[in-house]
């Protein structure tokens, strides 16, 4: 039987995957643990949703608009009530950044941990049957448990996560995260409902040939940036750009591969938000040996300001990212 580097059989469920990791610290007290199944099994939930998605009336726009003034479809709204509500009734978590909600959602005080979420990433790709999924990152407060749920507990630079991961909703359903200690990726098996072990210890390849890029804006990128694109095409590389974030990173880190999402005229601070979706897979691209980075900063390094903040975002393979940042000029200051 294949074993993982833990020791563990590759087909480990996550429930006991998670007892096995709790041991290894004297301080545990099963509260990060169970807040670990609750999203699983908001995850699980959000699966049999997907799935359903073409038979049911959960598809194509909700006619409003999430905070960032995107076009809201019904399963963001769908994903996002389910994990609001799976993490309320687990009881482990003190309050809620998602996408979809303007302000911070206060759960119970008398917890440690914080939770910023991105329900559903892709929902471009919801109605005609593309890989979606979730991003989720944890940090502990800062203020006094028990205490209302401060602006310092949300606005923490990404080396403060503890866990963060994300759900792919593709061919198959996996769940990916780590706690700084590895990444590791749990299949779901649906006979048994089940998130089993399937890739132990994910590893990043050094250097690829595929570059993810909506190639659609080139003209409105920054000269670096088409000078990297004209770079990748003359050298043959692959282009291979889903528009899902989740889907877009996972094959990059499976097979080897850049990620570029820049800051464009429409978007000068970049489109991607830094506290639910960048800072979770960069916390996941560094654990696996990735990179992540805006441009000339790292992006656990920057301490956000605003719950929605955006920033342009370059991770993946470690020699694509450094020959990309290369390019850009010295005189050049990315915000």
């Amino acid at each position: 039987m294949n074993k993982s580097k833990l020791g563990l059989p590759i087909g480990t469920t996550l429930d006991r995957f998670i007892r096995r990791k709790e041991e290894e610290f004297s301080f545990a007290t099963g509260e990060l643990s169970q807040l670990l199944r609750d999203i699983a099994l908001a995850g699980k939930i959000i699966n049999k949703e997907v799935n359903k998605s073409g038979l049911l009336d959960i598809t194509g726009g909700f006619g409003g608009k999430n905070v960032q003034g995107e076009d809201q479809q019904k399963l963001d709204v769908v994903a996002d009530i389910r994990f609001t509500r799976a993490l309320k009734n687990g009881g482990m978590t003190c309050a809620i950044v998602s996408e979809e909600n303007r302000e911070i959602i206060h759960l119970n005080p008398n917890c440690r941990y914080v939770v910023a979420i991105d329900p559903l990433d892709g929902s471009s790709n919801i109605d005609v049957n593309v890989s979606i999924g979730t991003i989720f990152s944890i940090y502990k407060r800062i203020s006094p448990v028990g205490s209302p749920v401060q602006e310092e507990d949300v606005l923490q630079k990404g080396t403060e996560q503890v866990v963060a991961g994300y759900i792919l909703y593709g061919s198959s359903t996996m769940l990916v995260y780590t706690t700084g200690r590895g990444v590791h990726g749990f299949t779901l098996e649906y006979s048994l409902g089940e998130f089993v072990l399937s890739n132990d210890n994910i590893t990043y390849p050094e250097d690829g040939t595929i570059y993810s890029i909506n190639e659609g804006n080139f003209y409105t990128f920054d000269s670096w940036v088409r000078a990297y694109i004209e770079e990748c095409r003359r050298k043959q590389m692959s282009a291979r750009y889903i528009g899902s974030l989740v889907a877009d990173f996972h094959r990059n880190m499976m097979k080897g591969g850049i990620y570029l999402y820049p800051n464009t005229v429409k978007y000068p601070e970049g489109k991607l938000r830094l506290l639910y979706e960048c800072n979770a897979l960069a916390f996941i691209a560094e654990q696996s040996g990735g990179v992540a980075t805006n441009g000339n900063q790292r992006i656990m390094d920057i301490l956000p300001e605003a719950l929605h903040q955006r920033t342009p975002l370059y991770l993946g393979s470690p020699k694509m990212v450094k020959k990309a940042v290369s390019l850009i000029p010295a005189d050049t200051l990315i915000k």
